[in-house]
């Protein structure tokens, strides 16, 4: 009878720690087991090929799993290296030490790193078995040895290690499933399908091919065809191959199609339409990585909602380990998915999460520089498909310029897009920047709720005619992205609608001086009328033939203040956009102000509010008082039939 051995570890709380603490998934135990069978037939593989070893054959290896339902068992073989008593009692006897990584040391000296991948390293993943085993039996036989031996444990009181008969070199690791429990159903572990689940989850790009048996329907041929019959069908077992084995981004670029490409995103990332963009990039060097990103065709429906995740799926040597990992994408690429393969990331022990490294960093440096080099070659190069992009995802571009204080503009402006009143398109900063008129210095602007909207804008009018081209900007955020932006290649913004335009010449200048100057007890009139609800009454430089409008200072806009106004906690601290009622000297409205204020200066206060009402409406503000408005405007249609 072999005599049992206590684990060579701190103590038994180490041991459940490892169990109950590393792993946040019970599941990871497949993973695991079938990452450790994968170094196993790494290392003959490495053996065969630098010993030529003729009884070898590396077309013949393979990873088996067995489903026991009656005896509840699960069972993993490899025809691996194996192993012998005493690396049996030292891998799987000290917890924490790791036959991978003493043989990736053992590579690293003799400078073949590169031959072969190993993916376990530390030497822990092999307990995560005990989250679902209550025994675990591990059968083994090194290739070149007669003798094999049997490990037994249920991590408890620790383990026994026997001789015993092997017909052939490799590693076999039964689990005994656990009792299920209210929490846990181990049973689920049992099931073909959910083995089928794992496997494509976590360990589909294994290099070896993992398969099992499993039944399936097969239609049976009749001997003869009969019309109308029923067709039959049979149960059949069949050794299934259950990975794909060679990943799509490890293969050639000039060997995949469009289509395989657009079947592994909608298979992958769960999306009916095809991708509109696909970027495939490997890197060597400092940090080497292979990554499949994908720009969707459409706007997920959730991507505006707080459901939605940003983030890759993330592999270490084609073992899936993370499907979220926020580090490799920035919140304003967040509509990218993909995935990154990599064998230099720091792991934590668990496989499960990445430690904050230089190479996790320098891996997201390159990917960020790769979507915006993609995304400015499809502007130059591909505009419809640009623009399409643009309609999908240009506002997370313009969210991205505004949030963290503008600490991304430089890398993202010249991917901005607003609508051109002369273009009557989508344009760039830079395309506007190209046909300024000779001494214009700013790059004029209005805000609005539409395009149409803005165009029919009384301020918009006298720019168009001086030859200007002005960007509209409809979303929420635009103002606050120009607001960070300041300027675009030395060239400042300028919102047509806020402060002195400077358009007019020196003898207009001179002209509009005189006229205010002579008006100036109509205006303060006016002023004195409307009370606080304007800051000043002023004659203007920028409507052509429109009667009045109202502008704002520099500093907070009226679209600003919709928007803050519009927020669910409301506007806060009650900001308002300064309120200036400009009224247009050449229009006849003024004309008739100066009658009325001529032969009854007091009559002069119920224009005073008509106008000011009728410059609110235009902005798009609500009027204070509707019915007071609605019944001014008749008691003047009243007059004016008189």
């Amino acid at each position: 009878m072999s005599r049992k051995k206590q684990f060579k570890a701190e103590s038994k709380r180490l041991l459940d720690l490892m169990i109950n603490s590393i792993y946040t998934h019970k599941e990871i135990f497949l993973r695991e087991l079938i990452s450790n069978a994968s170094d196993a037939i790494d290392k003959l593989y490495y053996r065969s090929l630098t010993e030529n070893l003729k009884d070898v054959d590396r077309d013949a290896f393979v990873i088996q799993l067995e489903l026991d339902k009656d005896n509840r068992t699960i069972t993993i073989h490899d025809n691996g290296l194996g192993m012998n008593k005493e690396e049996l009692e030292q891998n799987l006897g000290t917890i924490a030490k790791s036959g991978s990584l003493s043989f990736k040391k053992e590579l690293e000296e003799q400078e073949h790193q590169d031959d072969v991948d190993i993916i376990g390293q530390f030497g822990v993943g092999f307990y995560s078995a005990f989250m679902v085993a209550r025994n675990v039996e591990v059968i083994s036989k090194k290739y070149g040895e007669e003798q094999g031996y049997i490990w037994k444990s249920n991590a408890a009181d620790g383990y026994t290690i026997d001789e015993i008969d092997c017909d052939h070199n490799g590693t076999s690791i039964t689990l005994f499933l656990k009792d299920n429990t209210d929490d846990e159903n181990f049973d689920d572990y049992l099931q073909t399908y959910e083995i089928e689940r794992l496997i494509r989850k976590y360990s589909d790009y294994i290099r070896y091919p993992i398969k099992m048996e499993v039944e399936e329907q097969r239609e049976v041929k009749a001997d003869t065809e009969e019309e109308n019959s029923e067709p039959k069908y049979e149960t059949v077992k069949e050794n299934k191959t259950l990975n794909s084995m060679i990943p799509l981004w490890k293969r050639n670029k000039s060997d995949i199609t469009d289509e395989e490409y657009h079947e592994f995103y909608k298979d992958k990332f769960n999306d009916y339409s095809d991708p509109q963009k696909v970027i495939h990039m490997s890197v060597e060097g400092n940090v080497s990585f292979t990554s499949l990103l994908f720009i969707p065709g459409k706007t997920p429906m959730n991507y505006y909602s707080q459901d939605y995740q940003r983030g890759l799926q993330l592999y270490s040597r084609g073992v899936f380990i993370m499907d979220k990992a926020e580090e490799l994408i920035p919140e304003y690429f967040r509509f990218v998915k993909g995935l990154v393969d990599s064998q230099d990331l720091s792991l934590n022990i668990s496989r499960e999460m990445l430690q904050h490294d230089r190479q996790l960093k320098l891996i997201a440096n390159r990917l960020e520089k790769k979507i915006k080099s993609e995304l400015m070659t499809m502007q130059k190069n591909e505009r419809e498909e640009y623009e399409k992009f643009w309609n999908n995802f240009g506002l997370q571009i313009k969210f991205g310029i505004y949030n963290n204080y503008g600490m991304n503009k430089d890398a993202l402006q010249d991917l901005l897009m607003f609508y051109s009143s002369s273009e009557k398109k989508l344009v760039t900063l830079d395309e506007y920047v190209e046909r300024m008129k000779e001494g214009q210095e700013c790059i004029y602007f209005v805000s609005g709720d539409t395009i149409d909207k803005i165009d029919k804008l009384p301020q918009c009018e006298l720019v168009k005619d001086k030859g200007y081209e002005i960007l509209y900007l409809t979303d929420n955020v635009d103002e606050f992205c120009i607001q960070v932006l300041m300027q675009y290649k030395d060239k400042k913004f300028k919102n047509i609608n806020q402060g002195d335009l400077n358009l007019e010449s020196e003898e207009e200048k001179k002209q509009l001086e005189e006229t205010a100057e002579e008006n100036k007890e109509l205006l303060q009139n006016l002023k004195d009328a409307l009370g606080d609800k304007v800051q000043e009454v002023k004659i203007s430089s920028r409507l052509k033939t429109d009667p009045v409008c109202l502008t704002s200072d520099e500093g907070m806009s009226f679209e600003m203040e919709k928007v803050l106004s519009a927020m669910p906690e409301g506007n806060p601290y009650g900001m308002k956009a300064t309120r200036i009622l400009e009224i247009n000297p050449n229009h006849e409205i003024f004309g008739a102000l100066q009658n009325v204020y001529a032969s009854d200066p007091d009559a002069v206060k119920d224009y005073a509010e008509l106008l000011y009402n009728q410059a609110l409406l235009i902005e798009g503000f609500a009027i204070d008082d509707p019915m007071e408005f609605s019944r001014k405007i008749c008691e003047f249609m009243i007059k004016a039939a008189k």
